[in-house]
């Protein structure tokens, strides 16, 4: 039987540049002098959704079909933000491509978005339970009853930690504890870990901030404590880490509220009930699924598309306006794509509010609702203490991501550990999907050998 495993965590925002300084990362300093480092550029969009994707199939958006952090439905007239089902990524997956080269390799994901539904082996997933008062706090997992006794072993994942204005390192911890317990109980191959901390205070005060330099010093303890619990448990040995990142963080000062340009333009459709404004998708001839620095405009009808393009292009704040020709050369050319994309300025980034009162806000707006809003809201990082309700208040958002990737700057890092890996110094993103599938088989042909 196989006893190696290859251990991905996926640290958000991981930059070359944080890498340079030591009194940062001491314990990544650490697993870097034991293997290689490499730069990786991210597809665009480089947003979690887009770029999971692309790890797990190797595929460009044109391919996967994960265009952004949110889905359109044509047909039914929704936008669905955060899916959680592996159902709407296209192409074979890298558990199901390491299954059929080696039958006996099995996968474990934690907290990976598409983990829902998913052909994997072992999963843990948020998955809270809304009822009419309260909420209960679960996650789905596989076997079934996988989180109930990590959550005997660790207590209960609190999910306030993990999104919202409450979200801390307090998330990682769990998740990085809960990694260790499937490595040794189930023995995967591959392990998919999603570590989510250095997301949240680049977003609240910026890249640059000394609160986001603190969360990437959270996280290093978290990496740290990770390896001496492999060592603990006598894992370590037989683990190659594998430490990716996603995209990098840009400082921004000017959020840009594209839906209410397009409905003081006469282009969005609301539903008035209860004083309130509800989008009316069906009658809207265009909107925009604000994602981040980027924004897909869907426009039913084409003789509108040209208007809205010029509409657009004249705005402060977005720098560029994509049709068909730049979707493709960005292999971003899928059906799910809006007819238009929206590009930010790098200081820049896209609001999904519609409403032109702010007094005429949905209830789900105040509230922390990630299915529910049509949109990427970062605002729910915030809270008013006196409401206890979001704020509408975007101004407060200080660091967005998204953009092309177009200079040094744009890129993340990649640490692979041992010496049975020759890294180039830059590799695409969808490259790292090979190179995953690679070190997975190694392993396999490794033990056989052995």
């Amino acid at each position: 039987m196989n006893s190696k495993h290859v251990v991905v965590l996926d640290i958000i925002s991981l930059t070359p540049e944080l890498l340079e300084d030591p009194e940062l990362t001491p314990n990544i300093q650490k697993l870097l002098k034991e293997g290689q480092h490499a730069k990786v550029k991210p597809v665009f969009p480089a947003v979690t959704g887009t770029m999971q994707a692309t790890y797990i199939t190797g595929g460009n958006p044109s391919e996967h079909g994960i265009i952004a952090n949110g889905i359109p439905d044509r047909d039914y007239k929704e936008i669905t933000v955060w899916n959680q089902t592996m159902i709407p990524m296209q192409g074979k997956k890298i558990w199901e491509k390491l299954k059929e080269q080696d039958p006996e390799a099995t996968t474990s994901i934690l907290f990976w978005q598409f983990s829902k539904l998913s052909t994997a082996d072992y999963v843990v997933t948020p998955a809270p339970i809304h009822l009419e008062d309260n909420t209960i706090l679960w996650c789905d997992s596989k076997p079934r009853d996988l989180y109930g006794r990590l959550r005997e072993k660790l207590g209960e994942f609190e999910l306030s930690s993990f999104w919202g204005p409450l979200a801390s390192i307090k998330s990682s911890e769990w998740i990085a504890k809960a990694a260790v317990d499937v490595l040794e109980e189930y023995k995967p191959r591959l392990s998919l870990v999603y570590l989510p901390n250095m997301d949240y205070q680049s977003q609240r005060h910026g890249p640059d901030s000394e609160q986001a330099r603190q969360s990437v010093r959270e996280l290093d303890r978290v990496v740290g404590e990770f390896v001496e619990d492999l060592e603990e448990r006598n894992l370590k040995e037989d683990t190659q880490l594998v430490i990716l990142s996603e995209y990098a963080f840009r400082p921004v000062h000017r959020p840009i509220h594209i839906n209410q340009i397009l409905n003081e333009n006469g282009y969005v459709s609301v539903k008035e009930v209860q004083d309130m404004d509800f989008l009316d998708l069906e009658m809207c001839r265009a909107f925009a699924m604000a994602d981040h620095q980027l924004a897909h405009v869907y426009i039913p009808h084409e003789e509108d598309i040209h208007s809205v393009k010029k509409l657009l292009e004249d705005t402060p704040g977005i720098a560029e306006v994509w049709g068909e020709e730049e979707k493709r050369a960005h292999h971003i050319d899928h059906e799910r794509s809006g007819e238009l994309i929206a590009i930010a300025e790098s200081d820049s980034w896209f609001v999904y509010y519609w409403w032109l009162n702010n007094e005429r806000a949905p209830e789900f707006a105040h509230t922390v609702d990630i299915h529910r809003k049509p949109g990427y809201d970062p605002v729910e990082l915030f809270v008013d203490m006196d409401t206890k309700k979001i704020p509408l208040d975007t101004e407060k958002i200080r660091g967005s991501h998204g953009l092309p990737p177009r200079s040094e700057e744009d890129l993340v890092s990649l640490i692979v550990t041992g010496e049975d890996v020759n890294l180039p110094s830059q590799l695409e993103a969808s490259e790292v999907h090979d190179l995953l599938l690679r070190l997975s088989l190694q392993k396999s042909e490794k033990s056989i050998h052995s």
